[in-house]
């Protein structure tokens, strides 16, 4: 005989049930159809929120953090001026970049100045996205599948440099919490090169949950530096990033998570042709009750390619860091050089740090590794800077400022170096108090 036990639904998992149920009719079928988006939500219906018995999350249990859901956004609730835009933006409106603006989870495009080359196709996404069949095993990707607004679709051909970068920004406004959903997709030639900027921001103190899904494909001999620079504010953030890697191709990745009382940011990295390079790095600060997850995989396909990933955290109060690197090398992907390191700074005795490097290797010609490392704040260093009249507070932060600098000096636009450095200088200051 058997019996069928029903497992009990936490109150976000029936929540983005209930909100799915009362929005459905009303999101866009442009984006996605109705069927898909149905299929999408059984699919999450049956996985549930990821939880500590997931190996994946085991850091991260998104069943037990997650207490409720914002109302899910469908476009612009309440008007946003380009003034009030740029006071959001802050230092990084200084950044010299053609702009893709979303309020509320819908493309603006009055606020937006999107590039006019030839060569370059930029629009919104339109028609069912191939989510690399991601949704069987990743509930937070079915979630983006039911709920995505819009996004914003790149193409840029072969052979066409785009000198300015184009920067993605989400503006949630209105007043309440929100849950934003997009989803963007990124489609370099041969040859190609861009440079890609997203952050996020609130107007009016919207708060709430984002969830974006990118997608990224880099052709043969391309080269793209794509940057995250996240919000400012206390949003629950969950994000993928699934990038396909041509053959002698370039990608170089940075993410600066400046605080987030909860955050999830997931890469996921296929060398599909060889003689690639992949350079990752992340500056992660985190204070008071901040969760921060950097999750990353990186499948070695192909031959003959090189990865490196650095992590960089600075963590106070009851903050807990998460950094999981994974690399796997498959049979065929000989001559592999593949390197991967997790540091983390500890300012308080509360804080926490939880590191999980891996290597699954199945090729026999192959130069791997990794290294992890957690400490203190020298206090040698302290009291030499102290010594020469340096305040304590003072040396602590320019102590932790060049710990995450190593990680930010992988941006190679000087003037954007300048402005994430100045963030975290400004964040360090802030946050940490004796």
């Amino acid at each position: 005989m058997s019996t069928n036990v029903e497992i009990m639904k936490t109150k976000a998992e029936r929540a983005f049930a209930d909100r799915f149920a009362a929005v459905s009719a009303a999101l866009p079928a442009r984006v996605m159809q109705p069927a898909s988006r149905e299929a999408a939500m059984a699919a999450f219906d049956k996985l549930g929120l990821p939880h500590r018995r997931i190996e994946a999350w085991k850091y991260t249990d998104l069943r037990n953090a997650l207490g409720g859901v914002g109302e899910p956004a469908i476009g612009a609730d309440a008007p946003v001026s380009r003034d009030a835009l740029e006071s959001a933006l802050g230092p990084l409106a200084a950044i010299d970049a053609d702009r893709a603006v979303f309020v509320n989870g819908v493309l603006d495009a009055s606020l937006s100045t999107l590039p006019a080359l030839e060569g370059v196709v930029v629009g919104n996404i339109a028609g069912d996205a191939d989510y690399d069949d991601a949704i069987a095993s990743e509930a937070v990707v079915a979630l983006n599948k039911a709920f995505v607004t819009d996004g914003l679709s790149v193409t840029v051909e072969s052979g066409v440099t785009v000198e300015k970068p184009l920067m993605i920004v989400s503006v949630r406004a209105g007043g309440d919490d929100l849950l934003v959903t997009t989803r963007h997709d990124i489609s370099l030639g041969d040859n190609a090169a861009l440079t890609l900027i997203e952050t996020a921001v609130s107007i009016g103190g919207t708060l709430g949950q984002a969830n974006n899904v990118m997608t990224v494909s880099v052709g043969h001999g391309a080269r793209l530096e794509q940057l995250k620079i996240g919000a400012r504010e206390e949003i629950t953030d969950l994000a993928t990033w699934r990038i396909h890697l041509g053959a002698e191709c370039a990608y170089r990745a940075f993410q600066f998570i400046p605080g987030a009382p909860l955050a999830r940011n997931q890469v996921f990295v296929t060398f599909e042709g060889e003689g690639s390079e992949l350079d990752f790095a992340s500056a992660v600060l985190g204070n008071g009750g901040d969760h921060i997850d950097s999750t990353i995989v990186v499948d070695h396909r192909a031959p003959g390619c090189t990865s490196r990933e650095l992590f960089k955290g600075v963590l106070d109060g009851h903050a807990r860091g998460v950094c999981q690197g994974k690399v796997i090398v498959q049979r065929e992907a000989q001559k592999t050089d593949g390197k991967q390191m997790a540091q983390a700074l500890l300012l308080s005795e509360n804080c926490e740090f939880d590191s999980k490097p891996e290597l699954e290797i199945y090729a026999d010609d192959v130069a791997c590794g990794h290294g992890s490392t957690s400490a203190e704040v020298d206090p040698e260093l302290v009291f030499y800077c102290r010594s020469r009249g340096i305040p304590k507070d003072v040396a602590i932060v320019l102590l932790t400022e060049s710990f995450v600098a190593e990680a930010i000096e992988k941006i190679t636009d000087e003037r954007i170096r300048e402005i994430v450095t100045g963030m975290a200088r400004e964040w360090l200051a802030a946050n940490h108090a004796e």
